[in-house]
């Protein structure tokens, strides 16, 4: 079995259920949070945030690229592409969409900004389940 493979898979599942928590709870609470409170909370949740996804994102990335230009034996040459492809989708979208929006709320409390977190994190968790289905089928081929 390809070290690779497995640990890329852990590391793009992991994202997946981080990005799904974020999604389902975790997001839509900082609306809870209230106005006061909120710039305080919303840089502790960066930073924290940044400790936990920091090393199994880098994994993915690091292994869906490798799998492109070091596929194992088994491993279906379009789903190594396809995987590397989602894995800087998430990259993209969250520079792009997801990024300047928590710039717009580090700057305080914003209703229609946590609702636009909310909204724009939906393709990105659907982006990552994918690319954790597609390691599924790599494993699934080894």
């Amino acid at each position: 079995m390809s070290a690779v493979v497995v640990i890329g898979a852990l590391a793009t599942a992991f994202m997946a259920g981080v990005v799904w928590f974020c999604q389902v709870v975790h997001y839509p609470l900082f609306a809870a949070v209230g106005e006061e409170a909120f710039t305080r909370y919303h840089a502790r949740h960066s930073t924290r945030v940044t400790w936990v996804i920091a090393v199994p994102w880098l994994g993915e990335l690091v292994c869906a690229s490798w799998l492109v230009l070091e596929r194992p034996d088994g491993v279906s040459g379009w789903l190594a592409v396809v995987g590397a492809v989602l894995a800087f989708a998430t990259v993209a979208i969250t520079a792009l969409v997801q990024g300047p929006v928590h710039t717009r709320l580090a700057g305080g409390f914003d209703a229609d900004g946590i609702r636009s977190l909310v909204r724009g994190n939906g393709p990105r968790a659907l982006v990552w389940t994918a690319h954790a289905a597609v390691f599924g089928l790599m494993l699934l081929e080894l």
